[in-house]
Parts: structure tokens; sequence; C-alpha cells
């Protein structure tokens, strides 16, 4: 999917790549409401989409409705950004593409599973994560059985039945005032939204490198090198390494904020 050429009828070897100074430009000129201007910077910005809808490549879905579900909250991105906050627009765009896309998945989900199944599933993790506090091992499928009263094909059948349809903002459980929800009880430190975000503007801000800054950062960072190796592989001191390192490394910085 990453690799097609055409997408919803737009070239992608072809999209446009805009400076950030263009960027600002063109964002000033659409809160006076240039219509032309909006045109320009939505064209400007596909390829974000493209980087984001990437991400969801192994869900099966059409590409193309994906695709346009993201220029939808690209869209929303650009009327809700504040120019007057110093924000990258990527940086702020990213959560809102993902947030659109998600809901679409969400909502155009196939399969339904009843509120009765759901809260017996809930009711069998209850009894499970219960279990393995006082016992410190996992319980049976007969143990929990015989606590709930039911088969125990009922609960492979109801653990079966959330493991993919149900949202991350489903509570598991509710004693009437707080609410413990499924993403609670969920922890990715590696790849959260902010991070996908980050990743696309440190990206964005190493294409401004030269060519010997670039290849650094990437040896440095991206492939876990010493300085000194670095330095042996492509023939210069290691005071150099680290003088081109620590100027791209401010140079990006300046281009972050």
């Amino acid at each position: 999917m990453i690799n097609r050429v055409e997408i919803c009828g737009v070239n992608t070897s072809k999209l446009p790549i805009l400076s950030n100074e263009e960027k600002n430009d063109l964002l000033k000129k659409i809160k006076n409401g240039d219509n032309e201007a909006r045109e320009k910077f939505i064209n400007g910005n596909l390829r974000l989409v493209l980087s984001v809808v990437g991400r969801f490549s192994s869900r099966g879905e059409n590409p193309d409705d994906l695709f346009q579900i993201g220029c939808v909250g690209l869209i929303k991105a650009i009327d809700n950004f504040d120019i007057s906050l110093n924000v990258q627009f990527s940086t702020y765009a990213v959560p809102m593409i993902i947030g659109e896309i998600r809901r679409y998945l969400r909502d155009n989900n196939m399969v339904r599973v009843s509120r009765s199944v759901r809260d017996l599933a809930y009711k069998i993790l209850q009894v499970k994560e219960r279990k393995i506090k006082e016992t410190g091992k996992e319980p049976t499928i007969n143990e929990i059985a015989k606590e709930l009263e039911i088969e125990k094909e009922e609960i492979s059948f109801c653990l079966d039945a959330i493991q993919d349809p149900v949202s991350l903002q489903e509570p598991v459980y509710n004693d009437g005032a707080d609410s413990v929800y499924i993403m609670d009880q969920v922890k990715d430190t590696k790849n959260t939204d902010e991070l996908w975000a980050e990743n696309i503007t440190m990206m964005e801000a190493m294409k401004k490198l030269n060519s010997k800054e670039k290849m650094i950062i990437g040896k440095r960072f991206f492939d876990g090198r010493t300085q000194m190796e670095v330095a042996e592989e492509i023939g210069i001191s290691q005071a150099q390494v680290s003088r081109l390192e620590k100027n791209a490394i401010e140079h990006m910085k300046r281009m972050w904020k």
C-alpha cells in the first residue's frame, strides 16, 4: 500500500514538499480566508497523510478509503490549528489524522458484539485478575467457570468475542463512581501517538540537513554507532564527527521550534 504510486487519483510521486517558511506563510493566508493558499497547503501535506495511513497497512482496509479519511483529519487539523502557538503543524496534525482514521475503523467494523457478551467477558476478566492477585498464578477456565457458574465453552466464546472489536474506551469495571477502562490496563511506551508524531517531525527536520550531517545522525542515533566507529567508517577524525553531530542537532532543534 505504501509503495503505491497512485492513491485516490493522486500521484504520490509528484506530491509537493513545502518548506517551514512556506507552511507558515500559507497558514497565515488561510486564517485570512485565502482558499487558494488552503488548497496549496492541503496538497503540500498529503505526504503526511500518506505516512500516517502506512501505519494502518496491516488492517487489510482499502488504502483509498483510509487516505480519504486521513485527508478529513488533515483538513480538521488545518481548521483548528493555532498559528500563535510555537508548535510544528505536523506535531498537531498527526494525532488528528490518526484519530479520524481510528474512528472510521471503529464505526465501520462489521463485527458487533452484544452487550451481554461484553459484560460477561468483563466479569471473566475481573475474576481472572483477582485470582492472579490472590494466588500468584493464572486461573484455569474450569476454575473461572465454577466461580461464575457458567459453561467453560461460554468463557472461551466471550473472551474470543472481545479480542478485536472492543474499543480501548470500553469500561472493564464500574463501581458507580470511577470506571476502569481497557486502555488503563494496557501500556505501550514504545508506540505512542506522541512518539509517532515526534518521529515524523524528526524526519522532516532531517531533510534539511546536508548529506554528511544526515549520514552521521543516521549512523549515530538510528544505527547505534559510536562516534569513533562512525569516524573510522567515513574516514574523518572523531573530533570532526563530534562537531558535525553537534551542528546537525542544533540545526534540527531550530527546525523543531
